[in-house]
């Protein structure tokens, strides 16, 4: 029996737990999607307009330093969301975002979801404590990335 997109996205632990009826909500606004080695996702300033559910391969974020080129400062995995600058206002991407190999994920539409979490509060409560906790822990990643490069003396 082939999966739909609602079972999908609660493959995500992110969404582990998530009440059916949000689930559903969620769902309403999602479709499957793809990108082959080295596609960009999404661009640093372009409109934030859906976040990913990475169902299958990986994804950078990357950034632009001058003199230095391009770097990367995460790498999405499987079952890992990418994106959050979708809930907040000016809705644009801080990063540029590209396959590594072949990547298959669940997009989600931006711009319905925070029309459904302004209907139902309860699902805008509930989707901002997860994504909160996605945040604090990639602010907890970036910490410790930046004590092994800075805390160490030369």
């Amino acid at each position: 029996m082939p999966q739909t997109v609602d079972t999908l996205v609660l493959e995500a632990p992110v969404f582990a737990g998530l009440d059916p009826a949000h689930a559903a909500q969620l769902a309403g606004c999602a479709q499957t999607t793809g990108w082959d080695d080295g596609e960009m996702l999404f661009r640093e300033g372009d409109p934030s307009d859906a976040f990913y559910v990475v169902r299958h391969g990986r994804v950078a974020l990357e950034v632009f330093v001058p003199g230095r080129g391009t770097l990367t400062v995460e790498t999405i995995e499987t079952g890992e969301v990418v994106g959050w600058s979708w809930l907040f206002p000016p809705y644009r991407w801080h990063f540029d975002g590209r396959a590594i190999g072949s990547v298959r994920a669940i997009a989600v539409d931006g711009a319905c979801l925070r029309g459904k979490c302004d209907d139902d509060p309860a699902l805008g409560y509930d989707l901002m404590r997860r994504f909160s906790q996605v945040m604090l822990e990639r602010l907890q990643a970036t910490r410790l990335r930046l004590a092994d490069v800075y805390g160490a003396p030369r």
